[in-house]
């Protein structure tokens, strides 16, 4: 049975498609191509719904302390304290203490169990090392309810469609699972220099996998330029989805940091254009 598709709000912004529960090949993720320009964002269901916050409080909290005890999470810990990945952290965060993790299209937390899982990675990593600093929160579609939820945890729930463009003035961890590739092409576009891209720690769909789906599609090309390009420059870790319940919201997910040692590289790619 097909994934469930994560649609966008009535605005047109994203589309975030969850992964396939089967093992059988590598699932393509859909590079949609369309780009909206940043602007103020509101949900159509503009009222809390008491009940509903209710609900989703124990769903979310339940799927934390699923997730916290399972040899998935273990697993994922263990790589982010293994001396080659906290090295690459180390890096981003130069002489800062903390950097800011940035989530985008997490999807409906009220609708599906991966998105939670998801938002609860964020989570308990903000628990668990005091690197981590403040979360921000973004996806379209998600409801006022949902906000609230997601604020009762301690992050910030955005109010502009960033369109993933943010620019890394800061280190900054971009927590993008199972996002549409034109969101990641517009976060390297936004940050295509030396001195940002170094500030830069990504979680997402994994690039290597991207290149070996590279296709003649024209606009599967363009959308997936800059992570074509960026593969030079990257070092990759992926994730060990370890048990078949959190392979759908994490398969072929990996951590990504990138080199500030090739200067001379970058105003090639740049020339490459937009």
């Amino acid at each position: 049975m097909g994934a469930p598709v994560k649609n966008s709000s009535s605005d047109g912004e994203w589309t975030v498609v969850l992964p396939s529960k089967r093992r059988q090949g590598r699932r393509k993720p859909k590079p949609k191509v369309h780009e909206e320009e940043e602007k103020p964002w509101k949900s159509d269901d503009l009222e809390v719904d008491i009940q509903r916050q209710a609900r989703l409080k124990k769903k979310m909290e339940s799927s934390i302390k699923k997730l916290e005890s399972s040899k998935f999470y273990t697993a994922l810990i263990e790589q982010l304290k293994s001396p080659e990945v906290s090295d690459q952290f180390r890096l981003v965060l130069g002489t800062e203490t903390q950097l800011q993790m940035v989530v985008y299209g997490i999807g409906s937390i009220e609708a599906y169990e991966s998105p939670r899982f998801q938002l609860s990675i964020a989570v308990l990593m903000k628990r668990e090392f005091d690197w981590v600093g403040n979360i921000e929160v973004f996806d379209p579609i998600l409801s006022a309810t949902e906000s609230s939820v997601i604020e009762s945890m301690g992050c910030t729930v955005l109010s502009v469609n960033e369109q993933a463009r943010r620019e890394a003035l800061k280190p900054t961890l971009f927590f993008m699972p199972h996002c549409e590739a034109n969101l990641y092409n517009n976060l390297l576009q936004a940050n295509w220099r030396v001195d940002r891209l170094c500030r830069i720690a990504l979680f997402g769909n994994s690039f290597q996998m991207y290149e070996e789906q590279v296709t003649v599609d024209p606009e599967v090309i363009r959308a997936t330029k800059r992570i074509i390009a960026a593969r030079r420059i990257t070092r990759e870790f992926a994730i060990e989805t370890v048990s078949d319940d959190y392979f759908p919201a994490f398969h072929d997910s990996s951590w990504h940091f990138f080199s500030s040692g090739l200067d001379s590289e970058l105003p090639l790619l740049v020339s490459e254009g937009s």
